[in-house]
């Protein structure tokens, strides 16, 4: 099948070139100096578990110079630049393209599929620590790599979607066909969201809330809060997601943070309202209790983090 990576960070980066070196048709969508670094050098990638190397040749382009009619579509962009791809995935799409958006955003799927309605727009969500290091180079700082996505609704399953599985298995990517996506979605989001709230506030990275302390006291709350929250909206986990996530917190290199986090710091525009601020919204709207997001909302917008 025909690949279309839409972003080429640190999620849509690594599975353009884990894809490419096992042969996939994959094209990254890029801009800027990373796009003229990939298209001349190649994708550098520094990973904990392969090591370093280069994957050259890398099918990369912009938006303006893709031409090519795919078959699976991931959407790997930041959460405040999603409405910029739609009228590109309308330009480029068939009727048959499959659309997996791979944001950090909890139900980005349905609310993209409300913009794309002659396509096939499932939910889904990635396990990765990576981020562009430099133009062109992109660093992995843990092995975990899991990409999890399914439909809403089991008469949206497609057998395209059991070969995304394989194709992702063959390029040494953990892919996961859920049978229900919302619950694994929000189950991503119980981790991501405490953590980027979490380094946040303390202005830390993983290492300071992998050892005993304020920190790690704070995230465990904060997973409480979605955990709960979780059994309001009727997707309850399977797992003890405190357990489970502090357990995928200790894999990874002490120097990790979340994208949040560095556009922040960056002075960018960042996903600090669907990670942190949504969440307060709803435990308003499901009658729960969210103390201590309210508290880091609080001091957020005191910030004037926005």
């Amino acid at each position: 099948m025909k690949y279309l990576v839409i972003g080429a960070g640190g999620t849509g980066g690594s599975i353009g070139a884990f894809m490419t070196e096992a042969g996939k048709d994959v094209t990254l969508i890029a801009r800027g100096q990373h796009l003229k670094s990939m298209q001349e050098h190649g994708l550098k990638m520094e990973t904990t578990e392969k090591g370093n190397y280069t994957v050259k040749p890398v099918k990369a382009v912009d938006m303006a110079h893709y031409a090519e009619r795919p078959d699976i579509i991931f959407v790997c962009v930041k959460g405040y630049s999603l409405e910029e791809t739609i009228p590109f995935i309308q330009r480029v799409a068939k009727e048959s393209t499959i659309v997996i958006p791979i944001l950090n955003i909890y139900g980005t799927g349905s609310r993209l599929q409300e913009k794309l309605p002659g396509l096939l727009v499932t939910d889904g969500c990635i396990y990765i620590a990576g981020e562009i290091k430099e133009p062109g180079t992109i660093w992995l700082k843990g092995n975990i790599f899991r990409i999890v996505f399914g439909v809403r609704r089991p008469e949206e399953l497609r057998p395209e979607l059991f070969e995304v599985v394989q194709d992702l298995k063959d390029s040494g990517i953990d892919g996961v066909l859920s049978d229900n996506i919302r619950r694994d979605a929000l189950q991503k989001f119980a981790y991501v969201s405490p953590m980027a709230a979490c380094g946040l506030y303390y202005h830390v990275s993983a290492g300071e809330v992998q050892t005993t302390g304020e920190p790690r006291d704070t995230f465990v709350k904060l997973m409480k809060e979605v955990d709960a929250l979780a059994v309001a909206m009727e997707v309850p986990f399977l797992v003890d997601i405190v357990t489970t996530n502090l357990q995928i917190l200790d894999t990874l290199n002490p120097t990790a943070n979340t994208s949040m986090q560095r556009d922040v710091y960056a002075g960018k525009s960042s996903e600090i309202d669907g990670l942190i601020y949504e969440v307060v919204r709803l435990g308003k709207q499901y009658s729960v209790p969210t103390p201590t997001y309210e508290m880091i909302a609080k001091w957020a917008k005191e910030q004037n983090l926005v």
